[in-house]
């Protein structure tokens, strides 16, 4: 099994929000007053010993590795894709209660019209059928790549003092 993640090139990131919209075309989501996107586009400003620096973030769902929304639904409509290691739901058996967005340090899954959880998948069953995420596809700057996690670090497509890679419960994996 590979285990994926979506990483965000910082140096290349210009905050366009081609993959926000991508993602909402994908999924079908329009997003109504009160709510949004499954990914959002952040501004960040850094202080460093050398002065400020600024950088853009297009940022989804972790897809950590051991996902609290997962332990934290008692309907089971979380669990990890055993070909990408993203984090999927079903909403059959959910029951709306939150109870993922609470235990989420991100506070990522969304509720839709229908009181029912809703999220980013890594767009997984494009992944399963070697297509690239929709996010990934639609980036005109090539700043967000679909990697392989466990490939080693000089088969990463993005440089490791550029790269962004979310892990487990909010560590930032970067030389930024």
């Amino acid at each position: 099994m590979k285990k994926y993640a979506i990483d965000l090139d910082l140096s290349k990131c210009v905050a366009c929000g081609a993959c926000a919209v991508a993602c909402m075309d994908q999924n079908d989501y329009e997003v109504k007053e009160g709510q949004r996107p499954f990914r959002n586009i952040f501004d960040l400003e850094l202080e460093k010993k050398e002065g400020v620096s600024y950088h853009r973030l297009s940022l989804a769902c972790m897809h950590c590795e051991d996902a609290p929304c997962i332990t934290g639904c008692p309907s089971a409509c979380l669990r990890k894709d055993p070909e990408t290691n993203f984090t999927v739901y079903d909403t059959t058996n959910c029951i709306g209660c939150h109870s993922c967005a609470m235990a989420c340090p991100y506070g990522i899954p969304s509720f839709g019209e229908n009181g029912k959880m809703i999220k980013c998948d890594g767009c997984y069953v494009r992944v399963h059928n070697g297509m690239l995420p929709a996010c990934v596809k639609a980036c005109p700057f090539g700043a967000l790549k679909l990697v392989d996690t466990e490939a080693p670090e000089e088969e990463q497509p993005i440089a490791k003092e550029h790269s962004l890679r979310m892990t487990s419960m909010g560590m930032l994996k970067s030389q930024v």
